[in-house]
């Protein structure tokens, strides 16, 4: 890959604390270091509790760092103001229903995206881009816009929040676990989705995964992480054929039906 970071991620710490009487510290994160390049889909893998959703908050700036330093775009991200970091870093999480209001349709955090962008478009400029912004993931506006939550699958939920990143085109998109929550036959929508916006917007992608095969799918690069380390990273197939780490040779061979197909 070629091109500058656009984050780079130096010995990212985050220390919890636990404990009334006696203190104790435990690790959500240790010395983590790697870079995300334009339009590439880095994967960060582990099984629970290995820390990769710590490390993606992190980015996300929903926690702090004990130490260590995120930059995006050469710059620390804890320098930027609120909105200009939210135009250029966006997020999917593993629940798509907990970024929606349900007191509202869908059409309400399609709009709200614009108000992010520094030049936002008018009122119709606006139906026109989100019913185009639509089709070109393969929805369809009449079916989708003035529905609730509730009305909606999953599925259509996780491609809503990704087309409201094709709407405000951040620099990197975080995705957590995107498709744990919808059934098997819509998940290769949204991660085709996903792979869409490298190709199309040439966005970065920073996908949170415990599944080793959706990793090797939609992955340029990828990192195992366990209880709080990155313990191996490089090239997908690479980690995944070639596995260096005890770790990650367990991890690989403990699948071993996705092991064989993959080889197909």
């Amino acid at each position: 890959m070629k091109g500058d970071a656009v984050v780079r991620v130096k010995n990212l710490t985050k220390l919890y604390t636990s404990g009334y009487i006696r203190t104790t510290e435990v690790v959500g994160a240790k010395n983590v270091s790697f870079d995300i390049k334009k339009g590439e889909i880095f994967c960060l893998v582990g099984e629970s509790g290995s820390g990769k959703t710590t490390v993606g908050n992190m980015i996300l700036r929903l926690i702090k760092p004990t130490s260590g330093k995120i930059l995006l775009d050469g710059k620390d991200a804890f320098s930027y103001d609120k909105k200009a970091y939210w135009r250029k870093v966006q997020a999917v999480f593993q629940d798509p229903y907990s970024s929606f209001n349900f007191f509202y349709n869908v059409d309400k955090p399609l709009n709200d995206a614009f108000d992010l962008l520094e030049n936002s478009p008018s009122k119709e400029e606006r139906k026109k881009i989100i019913r185009s912004t639509l089709e070109t993931i393969g929805m369809n506006p009449d079916e989708i816009l003035g529905r609730y939550p509730h009305q909606l699958s999953g599925g259509q939920m996780q491609r809503l929040l990704i087309a409201r990143s094709l709407i405000i085109r951040p620099s990197l998109l975080v995705a957590d676990e995107p498709t744990s929550m919808i059934d098997a036959s819509t998940r290769v929508a949204v991660l085709n989705e996903l792979l869409r916006l490298k190709k199309v917007a040439k966005m970065s992608v920073l996908f949170i995964t415990h599944d080793l095969a959706q990793a090797y799918y939609i992955g340029d690069r990828i990192a195992i992480m366990k209880k709080g380390e990155i313990i191996e990273q490089g090239p997908v197939r690479k980690v995944i054929f070639s596995p260096k780490h005890p770790y990650t040779k367990n991890l690989v061979a403990s699948v071993p039906p996705l092991h064989e197909r993959w080889e197909l």
